[in-house]
């Protein structure tokens, strides 16, 4: 008895240091704390995290995307009203406003019970221990990948695929995914996948590296494109700024020809570059920001 006691003595202290190096359980997730959320690992686990300072975006601040805010606005409606919507993919241009118009939809339609959830790609294959989390609540819950793009081999395509359209288990139906690109496909295409092109007769048929790309942008059911702006449409994307950030109406005009040079060094007029004109100019002219002003951003 001696000896035995003695083994379950050295078995119960070494169970014991073994607990202590194991990760902790995951905690509830407390659904009222925030209404945005980050997917995170740590010890190989994966859980939500509260975003604790949102960007306060406005669809109004989000000027020449007149089609595009309502045609996500009208998704996210039918949405939250606990009406058929469909998965949003929106592609284009850099910095015209993708990734801003998620956020500006969350932040009109959270009172209603909207929630986002941000995923970064290389987490995409935790997707279905993400819906399991949010199946059955009474919250609508926008699955946000930015910037998305993949490798032929990345094991996130395929989970991505299986959750918008390729499981034998229904979608929730209080989750959307809204992804954003500047490829329309999601994937690199190459010259030589067109030799893999067939003709029957006068019908053209594309290969199955091209059918595959095809094939996960095609489960997104709306597709909203993004194009580069104008002269006009920069200007007054910046004006809009500098008002935001306190630019009195009268010194508009002399922002102007600035505004332009500062397009011209970046070689770019997007929302992004007008933005970050309007900070540099009003921070220059010690122009004060309006209340909320400092936390937006297109």
């Amino acid at each position: 008895m001696s000896d035995l006691a003695k083994f379950l003595d050295r078995a119960e202290h070494m169970l014991s240091r073994l607990e202590a190096l194991l990760p902790a359980p995951p905690q509830p997730v407390d659904w009222g704390k925030a209404i945005a959320w980050r997917w995170r690992k740590s010890d190989g686990r994966g859980h939500l995290r509260a975003v604790s300072h949102l960007h306060r975006i406005r669809l109004s601040d989000l000027r020449g995307i007149d089609r595009q805010k309502a045609q996500i606005d009208a998704n996210t409606r039918q949405f939250v009203a606990g009406r058929s919507a469909n998965n949003v993919l929106l592609t284009g241009a850099r910095g015209t406003g993708k990734s801003s118009l998620v956020k500006a939809v969350l932040n009109r339609y959270c009172r209603q019970g909207l929630r986002l959830i941000e995923v970064d790609k290389h987490d995409l294959v935790d997707l279905a221990d993400i819906v399991d989390l949010v199946t059955g609540r009474a919250e609508r819950f926008i699955l946000y990948c930015d910037d998305l793009s993949f490798e032929a081999s990345e094991p996130g395509y395929k989970a991505l695929k299986v959750v918008l359209d390729g499981s034998i288990a229904a979608a929730s139906d209080n989750l959307l995914i809204y992804a954003t690109s500047n490829r329309r496909h999601l994937m690199p295409e190459y010259m030589q996948e067109n030799l893999e092109t067939k003709y029957l007769g006068d019908e053209i048929h594309p290969g199955e590296s091209v059918e595959e790309k095809i094939s996960l942008s095609e489960r997104f059911g709306l597709w909203i494109s993004f194009y580069p702006f104008d002269q006009d449409a920069y200007l007054d994307i910046a004006n809009h700024w500098l008002r935001e950030f306190g630019c009195p109406e009268r010194e508009l005009p002399k922002a102007r020809q600035a505004a332009l040079q500062w397009a011209l060094l970046r070689g770019s007029r997007s929302g992004r570059v007008a933005w970050q004109f309007a900070r540099d100019w009003c921070g220059r002219q010690r122009a004060a920001p309006k209340r909320g002003a400092r936390r937006t951003r297109p």
